[in-house]
């Protein structure tokens, strides 16, 4: 069997990646709550008066949040399918992608915080 390069890679790669964020999106609350949140913060960083590297930083970190929170949808949708039976393994991976989603929400707290406030000093 030929394996795909090149292009047709490419477009076979973004019909993959488009099928995930649809999955997602159709299946994970969480997703569709924070691609709300991203354009929500889309529209705020570019309606006030914010750098350029701002702006990155306060799309970046809901972007990230994003990213993370459809790792650990697949993490959780893997350990789902070798079984709904409890084991401390399925659970520890559950719970540590969890986890990352609330470090990196955190962080992207604390980076809207830290702009905010000097947003509003600069006013």
């Amino acid at each position: 069997m030929k394996k795909n390069t090149g292009f047709i890679r490419v477009i076979k790669a973004a019909g993959y990646s488009w099928k995930g964020l649809k999955a997602g999106w159709q299946h994970e609350a969480a997703i569709r709550q924070e691609l709300l949140a991203l354009v929500l913060a889309v529209i705020i960083a570019f309606s006030l008066s914010f750098s350029a590297i701002e702006r990155i930083l306060l799309v970046g970190s809901v972007v990230l949040v994003v990213v993370i929170e459809l790792l650990n949808s697949a993490i959780e949708a893997v350990v789902d399918r070798i079984g709904t039976e409890y084991h401390v393994l399925s659970g520890r991976a559950k719970d540590m992608g969890s986890a990352a989603v609330l470090v990196t929400s955190l962080l992207g707290l604390f980076i809207w915080i830290m702009l905010f406030i000097g947003y509003f000093q600069r006013l």
